[in-house]
């Protein structure tokens, strides 16, 4: 829990389970279903182009800003998630093993 009384982990868990329900809603009414039918390379480009505008409201230094296309890329990582079967806790599990080692290490005991 944060001090404005939001767990990161709770509202990611949400959102992806509506991502995951809207899955196979129809892509005409459904921002979701539009992605998932448009395939996983059209995912992917979105979660780059929302990476881009990330990184360009970082660097412009705005806080509203970065916080909105923060949330966009968050929103487009889950969905792509979703579509290669992948949940929020597996993600959540690398990031505990990692924690607390150096990432130079860390990078080191990569075998993929």
């Amino acid at each position: 829990m944060t001090e404005q009384g939001y767990d990161i982990g709770a509202v990611i868990e949400r959102v992806f389970a509506v991502i995951e329900s809207r899955r196979g809603a129809d892509p005409e009414t459904s921002y979701v279903a539009k992605l998932f039918h448009r395939g996983r390379g059209k995912i992917a480009q979105k979660l780059g182009e929302e990476a881009v505008e990330t990184v360009i409201a970082g660097i412009d230094g705005k806080k509203q800003e970065l916080i909105g296309e923060s949330t966009d890329l968050l929103f487009h990582l889950m969905v792509l998630w979703a579509n290669a079967g992948i949940n929020p806790a597996e993600v959540a599990a690398e990031l505990a093993r990692r924690e607390g080692i150096s990432g130079l290490e860390e990078k080191k005991s990569r075998n993929w």
